[in-house]
């Protein structure tokens, strides 16, 4: 009998995957597509870190690397916490995983018990919801919609907190909107938390050095939240280094040991080529950093103004990552004649089999209203793609 187990059914397909598979297989047909459907940098690693990879090659790290990570990378994570972040970790507090995912789902996995309760401010990333019910958990959605610049309040969250709440999931800078929480709203936050004891927060920071507003801000630094808080972040996307899968958290010493008897079950240690590409990444020149940061700004001001320009949708200005999430909702109930646009996924199939862009679709992300678009490309395929998007939106009436 064919039966996968009930934990597997209960997830759901990644959607940004599906669509970037379809457009693949679109592209392998011969169509030409513009896949905006997939948060990846389309820079190259920096040259200086590829080199510590071949370095590393030749050095012959090719054995079974230490569970939780080497002890030099470590502490090159906690001297990069305490010179940008301000926050005192040692490298005890720190375990490497293979990527941010892989991070994200071990502090979740380490934490969370069947009928906890994560809240989750919606828009999410797709896989937050599903990991938490991998863990047995439930997830508690905070709609934080277009109105509200796509952030939680002190509120909201507080209406949200039950005697069953384990965690709150906070991405800043987001995906899929963009959105960075200033400071004064992450302390707002704060203090609403710190009435509630049992509660962590899992900071997702992935997208911390592409910040369009200045100096990232991290829940962790106020009075009593480094102590209940888990910092996630990797190199993925600050320094073009998707493919190298690295990411690595900071909490407590007993979260990250629990962290680490988890991960020594299922993985073990990370890529040790890769952890020496991240230590160049971390200790050597920032410049590359900042240059991306201000090509992925450029892009930013492009595509709000190219998505500004077509009628229908409702665009904010994403503060940082390289996400644009418009409200495409005044096109559900439209037709070209052939095919009917009843939600934000058929609303995205439409851009993907007639305008040839692949976007995925905001019900992914808990909010049905929008799509989103990433930007993490040229700025002719941005704007060729923009086209061909009003292009193919002027049919539907």
């Amino acid at each position: 009998m064919k039966q996968l187990s009930d934990r597997l059914n209960r997830l759901a397909p990644s959607a940004t995957l599906a669509m970037s598979q379809k457009s693949n297989e679109m592209r392998a047909q011969g169509i030409d597509v513009i896949n905006m459907s997939v948060g990846e940098p389309d820079f190259m690693t920096p040259q200086s870190i590829k080199n510590a990879g071949k370095k590393a090659i030749d050095d012959n790290y090719s054995k079974y690397s230490p569970v939780p990570g080497y002890a030099e990378l470590r502490k090159a994570i906690a001297e990069k916490l305490a010179r940008e972040n301000g926050l005192s970790y040692t490298f005890q507090e720190i375990i490497v995983g293979t990527g941010g995912k892989q991070c994200v789902c071990n502090t979740i996995l380490a934490l969370v018990n069947p009928g906890d309760e994560v809240i989750i401010p919606a828009p999410y990333w797709v896989s937050y919801p599903q990991m938490v019910k991998l863990a047995g958990g439930t997830p508690i959605i905070i709609n934080a919609g277009f109105s509200q610049n796509f952030k939680i309040t002190a509120e909201q969250l507080e209406k949200a907190i039950t005697p069953k709440t384990k965690m709150l999931i906070l991405c800043s800078p987001s995906n899929p909107t963009g959105s960075v929480y200033s400071k004064e709203e992450l302390s707002e936050l704060a203090a609403v938390l710190r009435k509630h004891d049992d509660v962590f927060v899992l900071a997702d920071e992935i997208y911390e050095h592409i910040n369009y507003v200045g100096h990232h801000e991290s829940i962790a630094q106020f009075d009593g939240m480094k102590e209940r808080t888990i910092v996630c972040n990797g190199v993925s996307k600050a320094y073009a280094m998707t493919g190298w899968r690295l990411g690595w958290a900071a909490a407590p010493e007993w979260i990250i040991k629990g962290m680490n008897k988890l991960q020594g079950q299922y993985t073990s240690g990370t890529c040790d080529v890769s952890q020496m590409a991240a230590l160049e990444a971390y200790t050597g020149n920032q410049e590359c950093v900042e240059e991306m940061r201000k090509a992925f700004e450029h892009r930013r001001d492009l595509i709000v103004a190219l998505a500004k320009d077509i009628p229908g949708l409702e665009v904010n200005v994403p503060q940082g990552a390289f996400y644009l999430f418009p409200k495409c909702s005044s096109y559900f109930g439209k037709t070209d004649g052939t095919r009917v646009i009843k939600n934000s996924t058929d609303f995205a199939l439409y851009l993907l089999e007639v305008g040839h862009v692949a976007t995925v679709g905001g019900d992914a992300f808990g909010d049905p209203e929008c799509f989103r678009m990433s930007y993490a490309t040229s700025e002719e395929n941005i704007k060729e793609a923009l086209k061909r998007i009003k292009a193919c939106l002027l049919d539907l009436h």
